[in-house]
């Protein structure tokens, strides 16, 4: 075969350094599109944004080539920077060092995107600590609670 193909999806989930209520609804309107232009830029596919005041959910399609963690340096860092330069009252602003990224099939996306979208409904009932544990949970994955939210 010529070429390689690949499906590499994944519901990559962070928060804001110290989980600070910092992502006003001016700024969210425009930093969501900003992530999915620096996606677009580095050869990914942002197929949903969304979040709160104090985290993100994207829902992201990898290149076979770029993996999970250089994909979130990028967006993560390219974001925080942008939003130091075009909001002087963000200087403060910046992302948790780490992250959560789940594997998702294809037949996952719509409810996947679904559920990105309704974000604001969700956490009307669930915190976004309540919500991380839950993925980590339902995705097996194993955790030192000591250092879960530093």
């Amino acid at each position: 075969m010529a070429h390689s193909y690949a499906s590499c999806l994944y519901h990559c989930v962070w928060s804001a350094k110290q989980r600070q209520r910092i992502i006003t609804p001016e700024l969210r309107e425009r930093l969501w599109p900003y992530i999915g232009g620096i996606a677009k830029q580095n050869r990914m596919k942002a197929r949903a944004i969304g979040g709160g005041e104090d985290h993100i959910h994207v829902l992201l399609s990898l290149p076979s080539n770029v993996s999970v963690s250089k994909s979130l340096q990028l967006i993560k860092g390219g974001s925080s920077k942008w939003a130091h330069d075009t909001f002087p009252e963000q200087r403060h602003f910046s992302w948790q060092e780490g992250y959560g990224a789940f594997s998702i099939g294809i037949t996952q996306v719509d409810d996947t995107v679904s559920y990105i979208e309704r974000q604001a409904e969700h956490h009307r009932r669930r915190s976004y600590q309540d919500e991380f544990l839950a993925f980590l949970e339902k995705h097996h994955i194993e955790y030192d609670p000591r250092y879960l939210w530093d």
